[in-house]
């Protein structure tokens, strides 16, 4: 397993060529944990044309694939479930720095009129972290079946200002997201956002063909 805390470039799944990028809108998206770049390219060909899709692959590895924070020690199993002040410290920090290693990566890009982050789950989470980081770079997130990580940061406030756009999907038969988690992600982004939520009636911790609609419909609303 590896802890790096930086973005592969020469990992990262692209929807159009170098040269076909500039004066358009990026869209960011990050796969779950145990999962690859591969995972959520496969959305690109149903997103609106005009955005630049760029796939990210995690910075840490597990035994089922990448993961942008270890989900070992204290929050491994049920154990990730109960909010203490150790899970919430790991999950804090675990999310804070890979945001930074995404914007690190975002640092060496140029030429797209705009950024927009999305993510899965832990990517989902990571997602809206950036946004928290950096919330002058960050046009929108979209979080599907994550959460919103513990702690506060200087661009809470910021957030709760400008009230970005924010996509926050999820099954109401998911069992993987701890209910303390949503619940704090229910209360959070209302107040940092301009908050689109969905919730799914019998979908688990996935992604559906309403999810999918609902993306694109977010994706095509905005500028």
């Amino acid at each position: 397993m590896s802890t790096s805390t930086t973005i592969d470039a020469d990992a990262v799944l692209w929807s159009a060529p170098e040269e076909e990028r500039a004066g358009r809108p990026l869209l960011v998206l990050m796969h779950g944990y145990g999962s690859n770049e591969q995972d959520l390219f496969g959305l690109a060909e149903h997103l609106p044309e005009r955005y630049v899709v760029a796939s990210l692959r995690a910075p840490g590895t597990n035994d089922f694939g990448y993961e942008w924070f270890s989900l070992g020690g204290e929050l491994a199993g049920p154990r990730g479930h109960q909010q203490t002040e150790t899970t919430d410290r790991l999950r804090e920090e675990g999310t804070n720095r890979a945001a930074e290693a995404v914007r690190g990566w975002l640092d060496g890009l140029e030429g797209f009129t705009s950024v927009g982050l999305g993510g899965f789950s832990q990517g989902g989470a990571i997602a809206v972290q950036v946004l928290r980081q950096d919330p002058e770079r960050v046009a929108f997130a979209v979080n599907l079946s994550g959460f919103v990580a513990p702690g506060e940061l200087d661009g809470d406030a910021v957030l709760a200002e400008r009230r970005p756009s924010v996509l926050w999907a999820r099954g109401d038969a998911d069992q993987v997201i701890a209910p303390f988690l949503i619940e704090r992600t229910a209360a959070w982004l209302p107040e940092h956002s301009t908050l689109t939520a969905r919730v799914y009636p019998g979908l688990g911790h996935g992604i559906s063909a309403q999810t999918l609609a609902d993306l694109v419909a977010f994706l095509d609303a905005r500028d």
